[in-house]
């Protein structure tokens, strides 16, 4: 009997090595699970659980010492850090690849062309709720027609981002707007609505380009900028929209898990071969051996956190 319990406790305790679990974000989903998938090919024992909870569910997660890793669609939070550090978890910060926040508006919408920062503030601050309710609100050029909003969930990685780059303030969005966190129903809302404006991560423009029109956001250089070609994304044209996708490890099991360890340095290897495939943007060739250098280095913490938007990854490696 001592022996068969024996075996069975071997056994799962190498099953348990076998294992990696990652959630997060939407946006990233697709990344993480073609290198899952083509991971697993590799190494037939790896047993690799892809899910999608939204960011901020992800990093509850993470920080809860549920999963080895996280997508994020935006830097960690301070209050995440914290909540990690209460539960003794302490993670490799690792960027994937760039995305651009696009706004999206109806195919019938041909007077939005470009808008500017300040123009998307008025439309999304919160103290817009309920108030700037019709287009000529934000421009008087604009038609008196009726506003109709589309965006992510609160607590997505992209709200978060794009709230805090158009407003300059955290969680600072009005409410009164049809939220989602599958950003393909955000898509199908604005493409169905003629007076409909939304903002999505970029590879759901690009996988839908045919039924909705882009906006142009006005840089702080003053010139009217889109994130396509996605050149612009890379050289820090498209700003402020432009973001990285990050991925968080738990440094436990980073260093206790050799299936974790493989599959993050197989993820950094490779992950560029799917990345534009499912519409994002490849990191700069510098950034792959200076990500490769913090992992054999186990370097903790976020560097990108307090990023100014634009700047560039290698600088923060």
């Amino acid at each position: 009997m001592a022996i068969t319990w024996g075996i069975t406790s071997c056994s799962r305790e190498q099953q348990k090595q076998n294992q990696v679990s990652i959630d997060g974000g939407a946006v990233g989903y697709a990344i993480h699970q073609a290198v899952a998938e083509e991971f697993q090919k590799l190494n037939p024992n790896a047993q690799v659980s892809v899910a999608s909870s939204g960011t901020g569910g992800g990093v509850s997660k993470f920080c809860a010492g549920e999963i080895d890793i996280v997508g994020a669609s935006r830097p960690i939070k301070d209050e995440e850090i914290e909540r990690c550090k209460k539960k003794n978890i302490d993670f490799v910060e690792v960027p994937i690849a760039l995305d651009g926040i696009v706004v999206i508006v109806n195919r019938q919408n041909e007077f939005a062309k470009c808008l500017t920062i300040e123009e998307l503030g008025k439309i999304w601050n919160s103290k817009s709720d309920r108030k700037i309710t019709n287009w000529n609100q934000v421009n008087s050029s604009f038609p008196n027609q009726r506003l109709k909003l589309y965006a992510p969930a609160s607590d997505t990685g992209t709200f978060d981002y794009f709230t805090q780059a158009v407003t300059g303030k955290a969680k600072n969005s009005r409410t009164d707007y049809t939220p989602s966190h599958n950003q393909n129903v955000l898509v199908q809302g604005v493409s169905g609505d003629a007076n409909a404006l939304g903002y999505v991560g970029i590879s759901y423009y690009m996988e839908n380009q045919d039924k909705l029109n882009l906006v142009a956001v006005q840089s702080p250089q003053g010139t009217c900028q889109k994130p396509v070609p996605l050149d612009n994304v890379v050289k820090n044209i498209y700003l402020p929209l432009s973001r990285p996708l990050l991925i968080y490890v738990n440094k436990k099991s980073l260093d206790t898990k050799p299936s974790v360890r493989d599959f993050v340095n197989f993820y950094v290897d490779n992950s560029w071969k799917w990345v534009e495939a499912v519409g994002y943007v490849s990191l700069p060739d510098e950034a792959y051996p200076r990500i490769k250098q913090k992992l054999a280095s186990g370097e903790t913490g976020s560097k990108f956190k307090d990023a100014k938007p634009g700047e560039p990854i290698a600088n923060l490696l």
